[in-house]
């Protein structure tokens, strides 16, 4: 099977591997995948009492070191995210050192090095690995940089981030997912600051920032968060309505360079950006 992306610099549907990002979704975005593997762990998992995670710390631990996860992010890396042509070693390494299988469902961890989107809390995903490999990719973290990630979501991307040695701020629209993130990361050790609030207006008080990656589409980027960046920082996010264009936007000493880097389709940035 193949999907279909949109590249809006040519004009053309380009036919890639099924795979590919096309219905890339963000953390804190798409529909929830249906499958009976979906359903089956719906039905299963316990509702975690308030203020618990479904994992206790020691429990982390262990699925840190696995070996069957181990394996599985080998696999992942390797064969979504190297063949397709991200290759910053320092990248793929964080991407096979983060145990993405603790950012889901427990009745879902053996799909959690799939090459899909997953169902997380409050009816939201986690994002399919290979976006979040291309984004990191894209926002050129050298260790000790400053970057702001709008919509934490469950957390993943911003590990990720944090993986990288970057200083890492996130900013989630939906409280229960702020909550559930930051206790998650903390859990796991990853220094990551999370606010609950609309992303749409950045983060003021710890800007300038290196980079800024945005997990939801907003129609237009949004002008505060270019005002937010560095001179030579960029801004990593999706936009449009419907397909939408994945966008890298360098600030430089001049004013913004933009340029398109692929066809994806994420969910729309909510809050302020639809105003």
């Amino acid at each position: 099977m193949a999907h279909k992306v949109w590249n809006g610099r040519s004009g053309y549907w380009a036919i890639i591997a099924a795979g590919l990002c096309a219905w890339a979704c963000s953390c804190n975005g798409s529909p929830a995948t249906n499958t009976p593997a979906v359903q089956q762990a719906r039905r299963q998992e316990p509702t975690p009492a308030p203020g618990t995670t479904r994992l206790g710390t020691t429990m982390l631990q262990q699925a840190m070191t696995d070996p069957e996860y181990t394996d599985a992010r080998k696999r992942m890396v390797a064969g979504q995210i190297e063949a397709r042509g991200v290759t910053d070693p320092r990248v793929l390494e964080a991407m096979g050192a983060v145990p993405r299988h603790v950012f889901v469902r427990e009745g879902l961890r053996s799909e959690a090095y799939d090459d899909t989107p997953l169902p997380i809390e409050a009816d939201q995903t986690i994002s399919q690995p290979y976006i979040v490999a291309l984004m990191t990719e894209l926002a050129m973290l050298a260790p000790g940089e400053r970057v702001l990630e709008v919509g934490t979501g469950c957390g993943y991307q911003a590990a990720v981030l944090a993986e990288l040695g970057a200083e890492v701020f996130s900013i989630e629209i939906v409280e229960e997912l702020a909550t559930s993130a930051r206790k998650r990361l903390a859990e796991l050790g990853y220094k990551v600051e999370v606010r609950h609030g609309d992303g749409y207006g950045g983060w003021p008080d710890h800007a300038p920032f290196d980079a800024i990656v945005v997990t939801a589409a907003p129609p237009q980027i949004p002008m505060p968060l270019q005002e937010q960046l560095k001179v030579g920082g960029r801004l990593v996010v999706p936009v449009g309505r419907g397909f939408q264009d994945l966008v890298v936007v360098t600030r430089t000493a001049d004013g913004f360079e933009r340029r398109t880097v692929t066809g994806v389709r994420f969910v729309p940035m909510t809050g302020r950006a639809q105003e």
